[in-house]
Parts: C-alpha cells; structure tokens; sequence
C-alpha cells in the first residue's frame, strides 16, 4: 500500500537531481540505481584550520537516498546487514521541514522505515518498502512523524522458537515504540531481509519497560545475545543491557547490565566479539553537558562488565557508535561528530579497545549538527562501508542517506 501522500520511489541520486536541476516526478525511475560520487577526499576547508585532525585518505562518498521533500535518516535506529557484497541496511524517511535546532522532519506528515539494498558492496542501491506489504511497521512515539495511514500495524505475538540464527541468509532487527519506557519487539529473516517473521514480543527484562536497537552477536543455531537500552528506574532512557536465548528466541533472560545506572544516559550499544569468551561494547553516554562514548569490556561471555576507557572523549552534542572488528584484528568505531566542524570520523584500536587512535575524518562536509547515527559493515575486498544520514551545502536542506567507502589499511 502507498503512503497517504504518494511519491516516487527514489535510490541513488544522478547530478540532474541536484538541487538547481531537479527532474519532473515523471522522469524519476522507480529502481534506479544511480551512482552518484561526491568529491573523493576534499573534505570542508575548515578541517584544514582544526590542528591535529587527519583525513582518511581516497574516502568515497556515495548517494544512497535523497528525494526532493524528503527527510532520511538514523541508520543506527534500524541496522545494517551483509552477505559478501551484498548489503542491507534500514533508514528513517519523512517530509523535510526546517525545525531550527531539533529534526528537521515534519512531525505532522507519515513516517515510513524502508530498507536500501546494495548487491555490489555499497557501489549502488535501490530502495524497498516492507511497511507496504505490513513489515517492520511500528508506532508509537519512536516514530519523529506520524503513523502510515491505511496500514495496520500488526500486533506483537510471543515467539514460537525454532529460529535459525545460523542460517546463511540471517537477518534480525529489533525495534522500540518509544526512547524510554517502550515495548520491545523483533523482527527476522530468512532471505536477506527480503521477507520478515514477526513482530514477536522481547521481555522488559525487570526494568520499566526497553528501547532496542539492532545489536546482536550469534553463538550457534539456537543461541544469540543481544545488546539493547532498557529504561533506568525513573522510566526514562537508559540503561543498557546485555540479554540471551538459548531456545531459538522462544525466551530471553538477562545476562547482566551493562555499567552502573546513569544519572543522564547509556544507549544504543554496539558489541563486536573479541574471542570465545570476551566481548566489546561501546556505548553513547550522556551526563549534564557532556556527550561522548565510552567503553566496556566483558572477559566472561557478558556476565560482568568492567569500563576501559572513552574512545571518543567529545562527540559535541552526542551520537551513538558503529562498531566491528576489521579482519586485520583491529576494531573500527565510526559515529558523527555532531559539532563544529560536523562531520563522520572514525578512531580505531589495536588492543581490544584498551587504546585508541586519535580521530579521523571520513567526511567533513556537513552543514549541520543534524549528521550521523551510523552503521557500518566490511567488504570481502577489505574496505569498510559506512551508512549514515547528512546535510550539506551541495545538497541543500534535506537530509539524506549517504555512504562512505573507503580502506582501513591506509590509517
């Protein structure tokens, strides 16, 4: 079903649909997958004045969703999926309103989650609605518009088990209907996100209720451990926590917290696996004025946590983390540096998160602070493909999805 205010569906933008020439609705194409490559390493004159800032060399800018109207965004809310070269991942799209410092999305006009797909690592990428055949649709006040009108959401089941987590074609996302005390839910996938299994119900885990987003690493078949924010005594946003099913996904019990209970905030962690037994998390923390991301290590399979350090001491107004471990050992964290000069950087670690470099830039272009929640996966040839929303000046005042290709070898 269509959305109650129509609209082409719109992949990778062409030159001729930049702002100063823009096509008739009529000329767009339904599944074009136009690549579209923005200046390869020639980031905002400003950077060159901040000292001690590096910029990745022969980064690639890739257009992954821009319309006309339109608003894209929060990759991080949604997840990011791959099988060799062929990658998925899920994005935020509304209508465009300027809202001076919040989200520029009209919160009065639909919000749909569609997904973008990519069969030649991230090269080029076409657009697909699962909300219009009733997948992946939720509600609540986690949605920054309103609900799809004519869709009805269905409603949450409890999980019959059975599930696969290692199948080859695997996807799982989770999702919330609200930043604090919300109603979890998860979706899954047998046919690389083609078609979805649920919703099916996540448990509160003791707390007031939770708020995920996609994190999971797979131990086998039928065991899985998830990383998500609960809601902290107060019922507002959050606490993390680590979680697990050894039955399919049939049950869910908790394995730990993750840190103590904040007075502001920890959200939206991000693992990676560093052997059998120990385990990363990085985290988007917030405490009065301060917003960075800081970092805890598990040496017993998520039973206990201890904090090892802040990989990002200053994200200025605050953004979560993308995290994975390159298959040179290394771990990559990408996340948008919501400040002046705004932009997606990446830090890295040799150690297991003990360490890490100074900051890089992958892009530094942006024109607002309204940039980032980033999600990243690494390609068979070995270069790291990071998917993000952004504003520019070459773009104009929408937001849109864009992605950063580029060689983790080469820092």
């Amino acid at each position: 079903m269509m959305l109650h205010e129509p609209h082409p569906k719109v992949t990778a933008s062409s030159k001729s649909s930049r702002p100063g020439c823009r096509p008739a609705v009529g000329q767009w194409l339904a599944t074009a997958c136009v690549l579209y490559v923005l200046s390869a390493c020639a980031p905002h004159d400003v950077l060159n004045q901040e000292e001690g800032l590096r910029i990745v060399p022969g980064a690639r800018h890739v257009t992954v969703y821009y319309e006309e109207g339109r608003f894209g965004g929060w990759p991080a809310n949604h997840g990011i999926w791959n099988w060799g070269d062929e990658i998925l991942v899920g994005f935020s799209q509304g209508f465009y309103k300027d809202l001076g410092d919040r989200h520029h999305i009209d919160r009065d006009r639909p919000e749909a989650h569609l997904l973008a797909r990519s069969v030649d690592g991230g090269e080029t990428w076409a657009i697909e609605d699962p909300g219009a055949n009733g997948q992946l649709l939720t509600e609540g006040d986690v949605l920054h518009g309103t609900s799809r009108p004519g869709i009805e959401v269905p409603e949450l089941q409890d999980s019959p088990g059975g599930i696969d987590f290692s199948h080859p074609d695997f996807a799982m996302t989770l999702r919330t209907d609200s930043v604090d005390a919300g109603v979890g839910r998860f979706f899954y996938s047998y046919d690389r996100g083609r078609s979805w299994a649920g919703p099916y119900r996540l448990p509160n885990f003791g707390a007031p209720g939770i708020a995920p987003r996609t994190d999971y690493l797979v131990n086998g078949p039928s065991d899985c451990l998830i990383f998500i924010t609960a809601a902290k005594a107060d019922a507002e946003e959050g606490w993390p926590l680590c979680a697990r099913t050894t039955d399919g996904g049939a049950t869910w019990e908790l394995v730990s917290w993750i840190g103590p209970e904040p007075a502001g905030f920890s959200i939206m962690p991000a693992s990676v696996r560093l052997s059998e037994t120990d385990l990363l998390v990085a985290t988007r923390r917030r405490e009065g004025p301060r917003r960075w991301i800081e970092a805890y290590l598990s040496s017993d399979n998520g039973t206990t946590w201890q904090l090892i350090g802040e990989p990002v001491p200053d994200a200025g107004v605050g953004n979560p983390p993308a995290m994975l471990r390159l298959r040179d050992g290394r771990i990559c964290l990408v996340y948008g540096y919501r400040a002046e000069p705004y932009s997606i950087r990446v830090v890295l670690s040799s150690d297991g998160g003990q360490s890490w470099s100074k900051e890089a830039i992958l892009r530094g272009d942006g024109s607002s602070r309204d940039i980032g929640y980033v999600r990243a996966v690494q390609r068979p040839d070995g270069r790291v493909v990071a998917v993000y929303y952004f504003s520019d000046e070459e773009i104009g005042h929408e937001r849109f999805i864009a992605a950063t290709i580029w060689d983790p070898s080469g820092i």
